[in-house]
C-alpha cells in the first residue's frame, strides 16, 4: 500500500496496520526465514575472510595432522633399550649368565663395560646412561653355595620416570633369576618327593593387548587439537572484529545478537568437525588405533564438546582487547586442562583437592569418551 494523497498533505501508511493484515503463522516463518539468512550471510563473511587469510589455511588444517604425526611419536611412555653400564666385579659363569638376562630382555641396552665402580659416574653424570648394574666379587660362590647373593642396581632419578620403570624391570628380571635357580635346586631332590609350590598370574589385557602407549596417547591428542583450536580461533576471530573495527558496523544492522554469535562461532564448529575427521583418519590409517564404537557418536559428543570449547572462546573474546592478548589468555586457559584432564598424569594420582578440582573441566569427561568408543567400543550406555 502506498502513500495517500490528501488535499495539502501527504500521510503515510502505519506500519502496524500493515503487520496487522498479516497472519501471525506468515509473519513467524518470516521472521524464522530472515534469522537463517542472517546466519548464513554471517557465515559466508566468516569463509570470506578465512579464505583471504592464506596464512590460517596451514593452521587450520595441516598444523593439526603435524600435531598429531608428532605427538604421536614423541607422546610415548613405552620405555625401552635404557641406556645402562655393566660392572661385573665377579667375572664368573653365574656372573655372566645374570648379566645375559639383562641384556637379553630388551629392556636395556649396554653402554658399556667397566671394570670399576668409580667408572660408573662419568656416565651417569655425562647423560650417556641411565642405569647401572655392579655384581660384587664372590656372586657366583654364593649362588654355588645357595647362600643370599646380591646385586646393586644403581638408577639416574633425576629422570624419575624412567628409573621407577627400569628398576621395576630389574627386579623383575632379578626375581625370575632366583626363580629359575630355586626350580633347578628341586630338580635336584625331586626324588625325595620335595615339589616346589607354583602360582601361576595368567594375564588377561583387555582393549589394548599389547599394552602400546600410543593407543593411549593419540585418542587423547584429538581432544587436545579441538581444544586448542576451537578455543583460540573463536577468541582471536572475534577480538579480530573488535580491532578491524568491523564489529560496530554489525552491530547496528539489523541482526539480533544471537544470529551474530551462531554465525561467528558456526565455522568454527564445522572446522572442529574437519579437524576431527582428518585426525580420526590418520590416527586409524597411519598409526593403526582400532575404532571399536561408534563413528557417529564419537562425532556427535565431539561436537558436544566443542560447545564448551567454543564457550570458552567466546568468554575469552570479551575480556580481550586485542589478538595477543586473546591469545596468551587461551593459552592460561588450556594450560591447567590439559595438566588436570587426565591426558597424561592419571587423576587418581593427584591430590585430593586436584581431583575435586578435575571434576569442573570439560576435557577429562571427553577423554574418557574418545578413548571408550575407540579403544573398548562403548556406547552411550556405558557412557552415561
Amino acid at each position: 500500500m502506498g502513500p495517500s494523497l490528501v488535499p495539502g498533505r501527504l500521510r503515510r501508511p502505519d506500519p502496524r496496520a500493515e503487520r496487522r493484515q498479516i497472519p501471525s503463522g506468515r509473519r513467524g516463518r518470516a521472521a524464522q526465514e530472515g534469522a537463517v539468512k542472517a546466519i548464513l550471510s554471517i557465515l559466508r563473511k566468516e569463509f570470506i575472510q578465512l579464505r583471504r587469510d592464506p596464512r590460517l589455511f596451514p593452521v587450520i588444517f595441516i598444523s593439526p595432522i603435524l600435531q598429531l604425526l608428532l605427538l604421536g611419536y614423541a607422546a610415548n611412555l613405552d620405555v625401552k633399550n635404557i641406556p645402562s653400564v655393566i660392572c661385573d666385579l665377579d667375572r664368573s659363569a653365574a656372573s655372566r649368565a645374570f648379566l645375559d638376562d639383562f641384556v637379553n630382555s630388551g629392556y636395556f641396552s649396554v653402554e658399556a663395560r667397566v671394570e670399576r665402580m668409580d667408572e660408573i659416574d662419568r656416565y651417569l653424570d655425562h647423560g650417556d646412561a641411565a642405569m647401572a648394574f655392579v655384581v660384587p666379587r664372590g656372586f657366583g660362590d654364593d649362588i654355588a653355595a645357595r647362600r643370599q647373593a646380591s646385586v646393586m642396581l644403581i638408577a639416574d632419578g633425576s629422570e624419575s620416570q624412567s628409573a621407577t620403570i627400569g628398576v621395576n624391570y630389574g627386579t623383575m628380571i632379578a626375581s625370575r633369576y632366583a626363580q629359575k635357580i630355586l626350580f633347578e635346586a628341586f630338580e635336584r631332590v625331586q626324588g625325595l618327593g620335595l615339589k616346589p609350590v607354583i602360582v601361576n598370574a595368567e594375564v588377561r589385557v583387555w582393549y589394548n593387548p599389547e599394552l602400546k602407549s600410543r593407543n593411549f596417547m593419540v585418542p587423547g591428542v584429538l581432544g587436545l587439537i579441538l581444544m586448542l583450536m576451537t578455543t583460540s580461533l573463536a577468541s582471536q576471530g572475534i577480538v579480530r572484529e573488535r580491532e578491524m573495527g568491523t564489529m560496530e558496523q554489525l552491530i547496528v544492522t539489523p541482526i539480533r545478537p544471537y544470529q551474530l554469535i551462531i554465525g561467528k562461532l558456526l565455522p568454527f564448529v564445522l572446522i572442529g568437525l574437519v579437524d576431527a575427521t582428518f585426525v580420526i583418519t590418520v590416527a586409524r590409517g597411519w598409526f593403526g588405533i582400532p575404532i571399536r564404537g561408534s563413528v557417529p557418536l564419537l562425532f556427535a559428543l565431539s561436537l558436544a564438546f566443542m560447545l564448551t570449547t567454543l564457550g570458552f572462546g567466546l568468554f575469552i573474546s570479551t575480556i580481550s582487547k586485542t589478538q595477543q592478548q586473546a591469545m596468551l589468555t587461551s593459552l592460561f586457559f588450556i594450560m591447567p586442562q590439559m595438566l588436570l584432564g587426565g591426558f597424561v598424569f592419571p587423576i587418581e594420582n593427584m591430590p585430593r583437592m586436584f581431583q575435586y578440582l578435575t571434576t569442573i573441566i570439560p576435557i577429562r569427561y571427553f577423554f574418557v569418551i574418545i578413548r571408550g568408543i575407540m579403544l573398548k567400543g562403548a556406547g552411550w550406555a556405558e557412557l552415561w
